[in-house]
C-alpha cells in the first residue's frame, strides 16, 4: 500500500529535481516526473527486483491509495513552488551563520517542504511534520543532516506558535 511516508519521499524527489533544473512548466513537470517513476517501476520489475507495485499494481484499492498518495504529493510540490520565496525568507531566519543556498539540494528541499507543512498543514501535528522531514534527511542525505533540519524546523514551529497565540500570525501567500 502507498503511505503518506512514500508520498513525502516523491515530493522531496520533485522538488529536488525542481531545484536543480528549474521546469518551465510545473504542471508538465509535475506529470513527467510521475511517468518517471511509473518508468522506474517497470524496469526494476522487469529486472526482477522484489518491488512494493504501485504505479504497475491491478489491486483496485492500491490504485486507489497510489492517486490519493499522488495527490497528496502534488499538493506539497506546488505548495512550495508557489511559496518559495516566503518559504526560503522564514527559513533563512533560523539558519545560524548559513545561507540556505549554501545548504545541500535535499537538506534545503526537505526543509522548503517541512516548512510548507507547518504552515499550510493544519491537519499534520507538528511531531509529524518534524519526525518525517528528520527521517527524510537522513534517508536520502546523511545522519547528521537530520540533526539539523530537526533544530531548523523546531525553531520555525516554535515561531509559528508564538506569533499564533500573540495574534501576529500572517499565514503563507
Amino acid at each position: 500500500m502507498v503511505t503518506r511516508r512514500q508520498a513525502r519521499e516523491w515530493a522531496l524527489m520533485a522538488l529536488a529535481s525542481f531545484d536543480l533544473n528549474p521546469p518551465a512548466n510545473a504542471d508538465s513537470s509535475v506529470a513527467e516526473f510521475w511517468e518517471q517513476q511509473a518508468d522506474l517501476e517497470r524496469e526494476r520489475i522487469a529486472a526482477g527486483e522484489r518491488v512494493k507495485k504501485a504505479f504497475c499494481a491491478e489491486d483496485p484499492a492500491v490504485r486507489e491509495a497510489l492517486a490519493e498518495m499522488k495527490a497528496f504529493a502534488e499538493a506539497r510540490v506546488r505548495g512550495v513552488c508557489a511559496q518559495r520565496a516566503d518559504l526560503d525568507a522564514r527559513i533563512e531566519t533560523h539558519l545560524k551563520n548559513w545561507s540556505l543556498y549554501r545548504l545541500g539540494t535535499i537538506e534545503r528541499n526537505v526543509l522548503r517542504l517541512g516548512a510548507w507543512e507547518l504552515l499550510n498543514c493544519a491537519d499534520v501535528p507538528t511531531a509529524i511534520v518534524i519526525n518525517e522531514s528528520v527521517d527524510l534527511a537522513k534517508y536520502f542525505s546523511e545522519t547528521k543532516s537530520g540533526r539539523f533540519v530537526n533544530a531548523v524546523l523546531d525553531n520555525l514551529a516554535k515561531e509559528i506558535v508564538q506569533k499564533r497565540t500573540e495574534g501576529e500570525w500572517t499565514p503563507s501567500k
